[in-house]
C-alpha cells in the first residue's frame, strides 16, 4: 500500500473522530430558536461520524494496516480542530461546513492515491462519504442562507 495512502486513511479516521466530538459538544450547547432541529442534525451527523471512523479503521486492517486509535493519536494527525468555545448557531453550523470542506478535500486527495494504486474498494468507500459530506454541505449553506 502507499505509504501517503495510509497516511491519508489515518487523517480521515482522525478527522472524522475530531468531528464526532466537535459535533456531540455542539449538539449539547446548541441554544436559540433553532436548538431543536440543529440539536437533531448535530447527533444525526456525529453518528454519520462514528460509521466512518468505523469503516476507515476496517478497510486500513482489511489492507493489513494499523489505523490509529488513541485519542492522543487522532487529535495529534487530525487536520480539524477540537471545538474550543460555544458560539451561535450560525458560526456552529459555519464551522461544520468548513470542517466538511476541508474534509471533502482530502478525500479526494486519498481518492487519487487510491486510483494511483488500483485500489477499487478504498476509491469506492471515498466516493460514497464524499457524496454524503458534499451533500450535507449543501444543505448547512442552505441553513445560513
Amino acid at each position: 500500500m502507499n505509504v501517503e495512502l495510509k497516511h491519508n486513511l489515518n487523517v480521515l479516521t482522525a478527522n472524522f473522530s475530531v468531528m464526532y466530538m466537535k459535533l456531540h459538544h455542539f449538539h449539547w450547547f446548541v441554544k436559540g430558536p433553532q436548538f431543536f432541529s440543529l440539536h437533531e442534525k448535530f447527533e444525526s451527523l456525529y453518528n454519520e461520524a462514528t460509521g466512518y471512523v468505523d469503516e476507515l479503521a476496517e478497510r486500513l486492517l482489511t489492507l493489513e494496516e494499523t489505523p490509529i486509535s488513541t485519542l492522543k493519536e487522532c487529535l495529534e494527525l487530525s487536520t480539524i480542530e477540537e471545538a474550543k468555545r460555544v458560539g451561535t448557531d450560525k458560526e456552529m453550523v459555519q464551522e461544520v461546513i468548513d470542517d466538511f470542506q476541508a474534509i471533502d478535500q482530502l478525500l479526494h486527495k486519498t481518492m487519487e492515491l487510491a486510483q494511483k494504486d488500483d485500489d477499487e474498494v478504498t476509491n469506492d468507500l471515498l466516493v460514497g462519504i464524499s457524496n454524503n459530506i458534499q451533500k450535507h454541505i449543501w444543505m448547512l449553506r442552505a441553513y445560513i442562507g
